[in-house]
């Protein structure tokens, strides 16, 4: 079994800051990609970024990309999301994922954390 739990979010003004953690723990072994996602209040949810085992390799959504970075601490098992110039319409409860296998619709997913981003 392996727990995922997601920290950071919060309330921040249009152009602002946050950095987003997530902790994989349990059985999670090595070799893993992990992910952020994230799901907007009316909306489905959406990918936003993706980082290798090695952290070598990084994939980003359109929409995030030059503004927000991902990167790892295996040692910690942790992922981290800085999200940088945010606005409005990064609003969402953002997701933390993983997976061994590429799809993380068969990976451990967190509960979420909330991010506002206010004018």
């Amino acid at each position: 079994q392996v727990q995922v739990v997601e920290s950071g979010g919060g309330l921040v003004q249009t152009g602002g800051s946050l950095r987003l953690s997530c902790a994989a723990s349990g059985r999670t072994g090595s070799g893993y990609d992990m992910g952020w996602f994230r799901q907007a209040p009316g909306k489905e949810r959406e990918f936003v970024a993706r980082i290798t085992w090695s952290g070598f390799n990084t994939n980003y959504a359109d929409s995030v990309k030059g503004r927000f970075t991902i990167s790892r601490d295996n040692a910690k098992n942790t992922v981290y999301l800085q999200m940088n110039s945010l606005k409005r319409e990064d609003t969402a409860v953002y997701y933390c994922a993983t997976s061994h296998s590429g799809d993380f619709s068969d990976g451990y997913w967190g509960q979420g954390t909330q991010v506002t981003v206010s004018s």
